[in-house]
């Protein structure tokens, strides 16, 4: 039977299909994005990077995600959203390939360059296809779409740390990269059709080139910050988490793994939770108590779980553990609710209010482990974490930018 036969014909149903396909392919973007989490300590030792070094480095992803974002909009508006994921599910692969081979720090820059913007572009792809998935369907699956995001995470996580002590990072890395560049094609296969997607704004009359400043954005540029806070802290807490168990806490292989893996599982029950959070509650809410809730559990665990670490290894480990579950429940219906308002901006296209607001906010995700790094240079990293957790107070602060029908009701 030929694979076009497996297609739906009507909008709804070609819809549900995607959503499935959506699921899928959310749930190996997170495997790819955050394969490397647990071998990170490892490969920054293999190359002898300090700190500093090490968050320097980490521009490269940064570079890579503004450029992808930055293009990703305009091509969804003029190719389609599932053309361009098909361009992208061959390069993230290859960006994570390249990171577990790199032997130096250039080879490591080149390939964090490459994942940054196979990763933007393919984000901002799926987000436009969720948001349109939801308008035809009628119904909240942008959350639980995130959540398969975060089980691949957790996942990739659990994996890493179990497999540390017996295969090497460059073997771990490469076979999920080949395992994940296999997948994605099936996976993309019942993405939503162009004629389907609304990449060029639909019905409604909207623009797919807007003004980088001025009183037409300046909602856009609130999310966008808002958004950057957010991913801020979870790009430090998903690079540095190991770091921070491991040197500073004492904590050996596999064990030192346990801090993104308890971050990963909260994001995930939470988000599993978020599309009835949203609808309860509201965006702009859902954002404000959910940043207030990660910012304080995680600043007071790091106060608490490191000093106590020497003396109480145990009640230390299960304090700082709790630390990144407050963070990551709190952060994690957030990412969703940011897009959903985008997505929404009256008089723009959606994929490219998306990509706007992505360009701005998908930076910090890869631009907060740099400045953690940095800043733990010149004081320690349990120090420099608190940039992270003032920046996730930040994005709560910005919910009052989300302007959605369920806040104004």
């Amino acid at each position: 039977m030929s694979p076009q036969r497996l297609r739906a014909t009507t909008p709804v149903a070609i819809a549900g299909q995607a959503r499935k396909s959506l699921l899928a392919m959310f749930l190996l973007m997170g495997m790819v994005s955050m394969g490397w989490v647990p071998r990170i300590p490892e490969i920054k030792d293999a190359i002898g990077l300090t700190n500093g070094q090490f968050g320097f480095i980490l521009l490269a992803s940064t570079f890579g995600s503004v450029t992808g974002a930055q293009l990703g909009g305009r091509a969804i508006h003029t190719f389609g959203s599932r053309r361009v994921t098909q361009v992208a599910i061959s390069i993230m692969p290859l960006g994570l390939a390249g990171m577990g081979l790199a032997n130096s720090g250039l080879a490591l820059v080149i390939s964090l360059f490459t994942m940054g913007f196979g990763y933007s572009l393919m984000d901002i792809c799926l987000n436009a296809q969720g948001y349109t998935v939801e308008r035809i369907i009628k119904k909240r699956c942008m959350s639980t779409l995130h959540a398969m995001w975060s089980v691949g995470a957790f996942l990739t996580t659990v994996i890493g740390g179990s497999v540390a002590r017996f295969v090497s990072y460059e073997i771990n890395l490469v076979a999920i990269a080949i395992f994940a560049a296999i997948a994605f094609i099936p996976a993309a296969f019942f993405l939503l059709p162009g004629d389907l997607d609304e990449h060029d704004g639909g019905e409604e009359e909207t623009s797919a080139k807007i003004p980088l400043f001025g009183k037409s954005v300046l909602s856009l540029w609130g999310l966008g910050i808002g958004l950057f806070g957010c991913l801020i802290a979870e790009g430090a807490a998903s690079d540095w988490a190991g770091i921070l168990l491991r040197d500073d806490m004492g904590y050996g292989k596999g064990v030192n793994a346990s801090g993104f893996a308890s971050f990963a599982l909260a994001m995930i029950v939470s988000r599993l939770l978020g599309d009835w959070t949203l609808d309860r509650f509201g965006p702009a809410n859902t954002v404000k108590y959910g940043a207030y809730l990660g910012g304080f559990g995680w600043g007071a665990a790091i106060v608490i779980a490191v000093p106590l670490s020497d003396s109480h290894p145990l009640i230390a480990l299960i304090i700082i553990n709790l630390g990144f579950a407050c963070a990551g429940y709190g952060m994690g219906p957030m990412f969703p609710a940011f897009i959903l308002a985008a997505g929404a901006t009256p008089g723009v296209a959606p994929a490219v209010a998306i990509a706007r607001v992505g360009v701005i906010g998908i930076a910090g995700f890869f631009f907060g482990p740099t400045i953690t790094g940095l800043i733990s240079e010149f004081t320690s990293l349990p120090i420099a974490l608190f940039f992270p957790v003032a920046m996730l107070f930040l994005a709560g602060f910005l919910s009052r930018t989300i302007k959605t029908e369920k806040d104004r009701d």
